[in-house]
């Protein structure tokens, strides 16, 4: 039998460290092997109990949750799974926490102190095992510069090949764990001019998804919004789905307009992949360049059967060995209709080839 999961919490509440372990250890996976009460506790803790994974507070004395973070990735990689705060700038250190490293976050259910954590058990103990499954290295390797990539792995059940030259073109991109990272590498690297509008669905909560747009807009060279209701879609332009709401799309007219509603989740999943994808196999008359990166389970993989059924369309899954969490992709390439199956680090060149 597998041996138990090992888990550091830290937290500077001694409630909220009690709460979060006792929690944890319901589930039989699980063992808690040690509490700190502050970055730096941490720090030392790491190296005597050397856990498989740590659950770290956002807002702490003497040293942050940000900081310790940065430490963490810096001298032993271990998965981190933040605890943060759903105010503004709790949800902005969560972004900065995805892009340092974390693997998750959980959203505390009210407030620095919550009295009702339990709401979220299961939340919490499924991303804990998630996160020890997850390849935390490969976070290492993509901040690299990395050099002999091998060119992207060209599949050969193409059911209808991507009509560079003619058509309008739409590019859609869906993730999940491991996303916000793996989308500041791609869009940093899209031009201004970039002739397509981008639709995105990185799978996060209600009040996360506004933040990460922004952070991603002070980085890229094309806008980046979290996407409205009713607005019209242009190129050079990515739409990140809001937290709590499936992004579709409708032709009204010539131009294209973003619907949001709040239709039940899909695969435990709103926004969801699939409905986006769906959608867009309704679209006439566009060429639809779907990208499906690093996240846990099969969300777009349906939607992807769909795409390729209806509409000209050509997809990129990322690799296996830049994927935080390889799920996503592998349920992708298991459709049979990725066409090509490409590095992190060249997923951004790519989409700029073929649009």
């Amino acid at each position: 039998m597998k041996e138990k999961i090992t888990v550091l919490v830290v937290d500077d509440s001694a409630f909220m460290r009690k709460v979060i372990s006792d929690l944890l250890q319901q589930d039989e996976r699980i063992e808690v092997i040690g509490t700190a009460r502050n970055g730096q506790d941490a720090l030392d803790k790491i190296k005597i109990i050397k856990p498989d994974v740590i659950t770290l507070d956002v807002e702490m004395p003497i040293l942050d949750g940000l900081g310790t973070l940065k430490k963490i990735m810096e001298e032993s990689p271990i998965p981190v799974v933040m605890v943060s705060s759903t105010t503004l700038e709790g949800a902005q250190n969560t972004v900065l926490a995805m892009e340092y490293g974390a693997v998750d976050f959980i959203a505390k259910t009210s407030g620095s102190i919550s009295l009702d954590l339990h709401k979220i058990k299961d939340e919490i103990i499924n991303k804990v095992i998630l996160a020890s499954q997850s390849q935390v290295t490969n976070f290492i390797k993509n901040t690299e510069k990395l050099s002999g990539i091998k060119r992207a792995d060209v599949r050969h059940e193409v059911h209808c090949q991507f009509n560079k030259s003619s058509q309008k073109k739409l590019i859609a991109i869906g993730t999940s764990t491991g996303g916000p990272k793996a989308l500041q590498h791609v869009l940093t690297k899209l031009p201004a001019s970039l002739n397509a509008p981008i639709l995105i669905v990185q799978h996060m909560p209600p009040g996360f998804t506004k933040s990460l747009a922004n952070r991603l807009n002070t980085l890229c060279h094309i806008e980046v919004k979290e996407a409205e209701d009713g607005e019209i879609i242009k190129n050079g332009v990515a739409y990140i789905a809001p937290g709590g709401y499936h992004l579709t799309v409708k032709k009204i007219g010539t131009a294209l307009v973003v619907q949001l509603n709040q239709l039940p989740p899909r695969k435990g999943h709103r926004p969801s992949v699939d409905v986006m994808y769906e959608s867009l196999a309704d679209i006439p008359n566009y060429s639809i360049l779907s990208v499906i990166m690093t996240g846990m389970g099969a969300d777009g993989s349906d939607g992807l059967v769909r795409l390729k059924q209806h509409v000209d369309s050509y997809s990129i899954a990322e690799s296996e060995d830049s994927c935080i969490v390889y799920g996503m992709p592998r349920s992708a390439i298991k459709t049979n209709q990725v066409d090509e199956i490409v590095h992190l680090q060249q997923i951004g060149q790519r989409i700029v080839e073929l649009v």
